[in-house]
C-alpha cells in the first residue's frame, strides 16, 4: 500500500473523479481566490457526505469522512477547510433530524441540489468566547429578525445558507437560550465584502458575511440547550466533535503532502522518510480512534475533551513533522516552486481554529478533575 492510498481510495469510493481532477490542477491555482475547487466538489456530490442514503446522501460516517478529509488536504488544504464548515453545519442537522425533526427536508435538498452550508456559529476574535454569537436577534411576529457580521467566514462566495448562532429569550420565559438560524445566502439581506488578505488558504473564501435584518421563519430557527456560562448541549457538543475531527483531518492531509513529497526522494535516508510517516500516521491513528467512537459518543462531553487532547496533541505532531520536511526536501525544491513553502504556511492554520488551546487549558484541566466541560 502506498502512503495516502487509502484516504485516496476512500475519496474515489464516496466522491468518484474529484482526487483525480485535484491532481491534475497546480497547488498553486487551487489555493487562490477565485478556485474552481469549490465547483469541483459540489459537482462530485461532496454536499451529501456525510448525509446517509435515506436523505439522498453519500452516507460516509465519521471513519471515512476523516480520510476523505485528509485525501483532499493533502491537494487542496482550501478545499478541505472550507468543506469542513460545511459538514460541522451538517453534523448538528443529522442530530436534529434523528431526533424527529423536519431537518431531514433540507438535508435532502442540500444532497440533491446539491447545496453548500457556510458556518457563522463560531467568531475568530482574539478575546470572543466561541459561544457568544457574533449576530443579534429580534423575536418577530413572522420569525426572527437578525443582524451582524461574521468574519472570517468560509464558503462566503459559493454558499446556499447561511447558519448561525443567537441568543433568544428563553422558551420558560427566564434569561436567554441560545438558538442556531438558517439564512438563504439569496436573501438581499445578505451581503459579501472582501476580508482574507492571506495567501494562505485564500481558497476558502473567508470573507466577511453581513447581514442585515434577516427575516428567518420559525420553522428554521433551532433552539439549543446551551446556557450562557458555556456548557455545551448533546447538540453542540457532537457539532463540536464533529468539527475538531474533520479540522484535524484536513490540516493533517496538508502535512501529509509536505511528508508525501519527502517519500519520493531517494536521496533521503529511509530513518528519516520513516521518521516523519511515523509521526503523521501516529496523529491520525488518535484522529480515527475519535471517528470510531462517534457512532455511540457524539454527544458525550467526554468525547469532546478526548478530541480537543487529541487536537492539541495533532498540532503538536504537525509542528515537529512539517519543519523536518521542509529541511529534508532541501533548499532547491523550496526555491523552485511555492509549493512547499504554501503547505508549510497553511499547516500553522489549525492552532487558529477555535476553541484556542490556550483558553481550554483551565477548562479541560478542570473536567479532568471532576468539574463539568467549558467552552471558551
Amino acid at each position: 500500500m502506498r502512503f495516502l492510498e487509502r484516504e485516496r481510495l476512500e475519496l474515489d469510493r464516496f466522491l468518484p473523479g474529484l482526487d483525480d481532477a485535484l491532481a491534475s490542477i497546480p497547488l498553486g491555482q487551487l489555493e487562490c481566490v477565485g478556485t474552481n475547487s469549490i465547483d469541483l466538489f459540489r459537482q462530485a456530490g461532496g454536499p451529501g457526505l456525510v448525509i446517509p442514503p435515506e436523505f439522498r446522501g453519500k452516507g460516509a460516517d465519521a471513519l471515512a469522512a476523516v480520510r476523505v478529509q485528509r485525501a483532499i488536504g493533502s491537494r487542496s488544504p482550501s478545499l478541505a477547510v472550507a468543506t469542513t464548515m460545511h459538514h460541522f453545519s451538517i453534523s448538528s442537522l443529522l442530530l436534529l433530524a434523528d431526533r424527529g425533526g423536519k431537518e431531514w427536508l433540507l438535508l435532502e435538498a442540500i444532497s440533491t441540489k446539491p447545496m453548500l452550508v457556510a458556518s457563522g456559529f463560531a467568531e475568530g476574535r482574539p478575546d470572543g468566547k466561541i459561544l457568544v454569537p457574533a449576530m443579534t436577534a429580534t423575536v418577530a411576529e413572522e420569525g426572527v429578525r437578525v443582524t451582524g457580521v461574521k468574519r472570517p467566514c468560509s464558503l462566503a462566495k459559493s454558499m446556499d445558507l447561511l447558519t448561525a448562532s443567537v441568543f433568544l429569550p428563553a422558551a420558560g420565559g427566564e434569561g436567554q437560550q441560545l438558538a442556531v438560524v438558517l439564512i438563504p445566502a439569496a436573501d438581499p439581506a445578505v451581503t459579501v465584502t472582501p476580508f482574507w488578505s492571506s495567501f494562505a488558504l485564500a481558497g476558502a473564501e473567508s470573507d466577511q458575511v453581513n447581514v442585515d435584518n434577516a427575516l428567518v421563519p420559525n420553522d428554521l430557527v433551532v433552539r439549543t440547550g446551551v446556557t450562557e456560562a458555556g456548557e455545551v448541549d448533546e447538540v453542540q457538543t457532537a457539532g463540536f466533535v464533529w468539527f475538531e475531527l474533520l479540522m484535524m483531518g484536513s490540516y493533517l492531509g496538508a502535512a501529509s503532502a509536505l511528508v508525501e513529497r519527502v517519500l519520493e526522494l531517494d536521496r533521503v535516508v529511509e530513518s528519516e522518510r520513516l521518521r516523519l510517516v511515523t509521526g503523521v500516521e501516529g496523529a491520525m491513528a488518535a484522529i480515527e480512534n475519535i471517528a470510531r467512537q462517534i457512532p455511540e459518543r457524539q454527544c458525550s462531553r467526554d468525547l469532546l475533551a478526548e478530541a480537543l487532547l487529541v487536537r492539541y496533541a495533532v498540532q503538536d505532531a504537525i509542528a515537529a513533522v512539517v519543519p523536518r520536511a521542509v529541511e529534508l526536501l532541501g533548499g532547491l525544491n523550496f526555491m523552485a516552486a511555492d509549493d512547499v513553502g504554501y503547505l508549510a504556511a497553511a499547516v500553522h492554520g489549525l492552532g487558529f481554529h477555535p476553541p484556542a488551546r490556550t483558553k481550554m487549558a483551565g477548562p479541560l484541566t478542570r473536567f479532568l478533575s471532576g468539574d463539568s466541560l467549558e467552552i471558551v
